[in-house]
């Protein structure tokens, strides 16, 4: 009988090679999976910015889509003072405004909303108002990855949108 060590005999040599590439293979295939998910999530991304509009007769604030995905929007919180308010008649400024819908919006991409809009003669009150107020947005992707935005208009990466009842924006 041939005297020769088990991993030079010719089937092994095959079966191994075999595992090699099946290996090599799965490897692969993982890789690839784990690239189209990042893909799917990056062509659905949304970028919410909050912006403040002025001239010498019309006030607004508004919010835009520039990402690629349409943006879920779970809540509003807005602060006048550092205290939350749940409508922007709140603010004596800006009690005869037009006003919109903020909260459990869906916002596709590349389009924009302007929850308040103002044209008068009063806009200096309005923009000394906008000093005080602070805007705070939490939105997700249909993936449910979710951001918070401010006015600073920088996303912060968080969980999920949770806010108590008391400081949620209802307008």
């Amino acid at each position: 009988m041939d005297n020769i060590k088990w991993y030079k005999s010719p089937e092994m040599i095959v079966g191994l090679s075999a595992l090699l590439i099946g290996v090599v293979t799965a490897v692969t295939s993982i890789y690839s999976a784990y690239v189209d998910r990042e893909y799917a999530r990056a062509s659905v991304w949304p970028r919410l910015e909050i912006f403040r509009s002025f001239n010498g007769n019309s006030f607004s604030y508004g919010i835009t889509n520039n990402g690629t995905g349409p943006a879920l929007i779970k809540y509003a919180k807005i602060q006048y003072g550092g205290n939350p308010i749940k409508m922007w008649k709140e603010i004596e400024p800006f009690k005869s405004i037009i006003q919109s819908h903020i909260s459990n919006r869906t916002l596709s991409p590349q389009n924009s909303i302007t929850p308040v809009y103002y044209k008068g003669e009063n806009t200096k009150a309005l923009v000394i108002a906008d000093g005080s107020i602070s805007i705070e947005l939490c939105y997700c992707s249909i993936y449910e990855e979710c951001w918070v935005i401010d006015k600073t208009n920088h996303p912060k990466k968080i969980e999920a949108c949770m806010i108590d009842d008391e400081k949620r924006f209802e307008q």
